[in-house]
């Protein structure tokens, strides 16, 4: 806990960047008659049954220092999907960078491992050599920011029917590209010593 703690409150390094990393799910639905739309002294009105089209995954990055974020659709999220959003934030979001440094939760699809089940060797062990893993620790992913950010999401972009993934995928680039152009960012202020205090009973005992 207090590693990523600690992490939160370095200064802004554009050579180790800082990033969270999250994954959510989002069940895609379509209405099942046209809705009818609002009018003077009456809100819209939706039927309140609706037809199933599935579930699509979202990852989500999130480097809180350039308050700057990323959400990538997929159809699922296994350990091969993790390997290649990897390899996306190294070769296209921050080819520049000596080392980037990632918090996520403490998946077992995400470890470093199954970069060798996506890639060569060689690519995998290129990648590794770029990233700098940061788990929060079980019970705990309140530390990722990155939750912070699908929470924003859910709550002014997923909180109602979308029914399919190419509408899901234009609406949170859309979401993206306006918090992104507002340099919205989390203001972190939890500390480790903040820790120490709220959190003690977490933290072992030493008897003599």
């Amino acid at each position: 806990m207090e590693d990523v703690l600690d992490l939160y409150h370095q200064p802004y390094d554009p050579i180790c960047p800082l990033v969270c990393f999250d994954e959510t799910s989002k069940q895609l639905l379509a209405d099942s008659r046209p809705p009818l739309p609002e009018r003077p002294g009456r809100l819209a009105r939706f039927d309140y049954e609706y037809v199933r089209h599935g579930v699509c995954n979202l990852f989500l990055f999130f480097a809180p220092l350039r308050a700057w974020r990323h959400v990538k659709v997929t159809e699922q999220r296994t350990a091969i999907d993790w390997a290649y959003c990897m390899r996306q934030l190294v070769d296209e979001f921050f080819p520049d960078a000596r080392k980037i440094r990632v918090v996520m939760d403490n998946l077992n699809t995400h470890n470093p491992a199954k970069l060798y089940e996506a890639f060569p060797a060689e690519e995998a062990r290129r990648l590794i050599m770029k990233l700098e893993f940061h788990y929060t620790p079980v019970h705990a992913s309140w530390l990722n920011m990155a939750e912070i950010e699908f929470s924003a999401l859910t709550k002014q972009c997923l909180k109602r029917r979308i029914p399919d993934a190419q509408t899901l995928e234009r609406e949170v680039t859309a979401w993206c590209n306006q918090r992104n152009q507002r340099n919205t960012t989390v203001d972190w202020r939890f500390t480790s010593e903040d820790a120490r205090i709220k959190l003690r009973k977490l933290y072992p005992s030493i008897h003599d």
